[in-house]
């Protein structure tokens, strides 16, 4: 133990004496690394990167609480603890990050921000929160969090199968995890669980009911799809492996447009196209929604539900399309979602009658 101290002594000062910024070089660049590595929600490394990251947590949580009895027995701390506490941060920190990467992708901001919103706040708590990780309710909290985080996706895709029933296993799967880490955190560290064994277990049980909850009404993104692409077009016409189509160029002044105008004449078709990634052997259905803006009532209606397949492998995504005819004036979306009304993504357009349509663009979708 002598060696040990003699040895990181140095290194324990100069991190404790730069130790802020570390830190935020440490989040800003372990979210970045995720962002530009993490491919596909369903690849092997992808997941045993997040099982793994999931096994360091627990074995860290553990052994922080064993240091933590042996506090509470008068015994000195050993020079492990801050080193654990370390690596406990470093390794949520990677875990929610990954998290908020695979998630953000599969995202309709405006459908299902607020699953997003708590990923980001533990994601902060674990960079801003340092000293609350000698807290067991902290650590178990952001524990149980990231494990269920990780098997909404993964259950699905060992399975290959989506829906509330495959959902409801995730959460039981994760329950029961968690069953056996409690029973491993009471046998070496029987101090610290026995004295906080309800409010622990009412974390748990309440985390996994709020995930219910917004799953069940929709606010969670539904991984393991993703929308890899989307357009609204004039024309689509299928050309062997590709779809040859036409559209409205707007170049720059197009990106901050939130609704493209569509220039329409009386009776002229829309296409809307997705490309929608699903891992591979789940093969599902999904559903084109055709909704307009009532401005009278300010309320989107429901014009046509399009069934679609989907077959999953492709990297860029099982491409498809729905077309309708003579649409009104005005705002229209249409909301790409799974059989059970979990929106994908959403495309976005504004119909504008015309007598004489605009110049329109080619482009080849391969």
């Amino acid at each position: 133990m002598r060696v040990f101290k003699a040895l990181f002594a140095p290194i324990e000062r100069l991190y404790r004496r730069y130790e802020r910024p570390f830190s935020s070089i440490s989040l800003i660049g372990g979210f970045v690394f995720d962002a530009l590595t993490l491919r596909r929600v369903d690849a092997l490394w992808e997941n045993v990167w997040v099982g793994f990251h999931l096994l360091v947590v627990a074995v860290a949580i553990i052994l922080l609480n064993i240091d933590e009895d042996k506090k509470e027995e008068g015994e000195e701390m050993p020079a492990t603890h801050f080193w654990l506490v370390n690596i406990l941060q470093f390794f949520f920190g990677g875990l929610l990050s990954t998290f908020i990467v695979f998630y953000f992708r599969s995202a309709t901001l405006s459908a299902t921000w607020p699953f997003l919103l708590i990923l980001a706040l533990a994601f902060l708590a674990n960079e801003r929160l340092k000293r609350h990780y000698e807290r067991l309710a902290f650590q178990v909290a952001l524990f149980f969090l990231s494990l269920f985080s990780f098997a909404i996706f993964s259950v699905p895709i060992l399975f290959h199968r989506i829906g509330a029933t495959v959902f409801v296993g995730s959460g039981l799967i994760s329950l029961l995890i968690m069953g056996v880490f409690f029973f491993v955190l009471k046998q070496v560290s029987p101090v610290d669980y026995r004295k906080e064994r309800k409010f622990l277990v009412g974390i748990v049980l309440g985390i996994f009911a709020a995930v219910n909850i917004m799953y069940f009404t929709n606010l969670i993104p539904p991984l393991p799809l993703a929308l890899k692409g989307g357009g609204v077009y004039h024309t689509l016409l299928r050309n062997g492996a590709n779809y040859e189509v036409t559209y409205e160029e707007y170049g720059w002044k197009g990106f901050f447009k939130i609704y493209d105008d569509v220039h329409l004449l009386p009776n002229d078709s829309v296409y809307a196209y997705s490309a929608v990634f699903s891992p591979s052997k789940l093969d599902i259905g999904i559903v084109h929604e055709w909704q307009h803006y009532n401005e009278a009532s300010k309320t989107w209606e429901t014009k046509a539900r399009i069934d679609l397949p989907v077959i999953g492998g492709r990297e860029g995504g099982f491409r498809t399309y729905s077309n309708r005819y003579g649409l009104e004036s005005g705002r229209w979306r249409v909301n790409v979602e799974t059989s059970r009304g979990q929106i994908i993504g959403r495309l976005l357009f504004n119909v504008v009658p015309v007598t004489e349509l605009p110049p329109l663009t080619k482009d080849t979708l391969a």
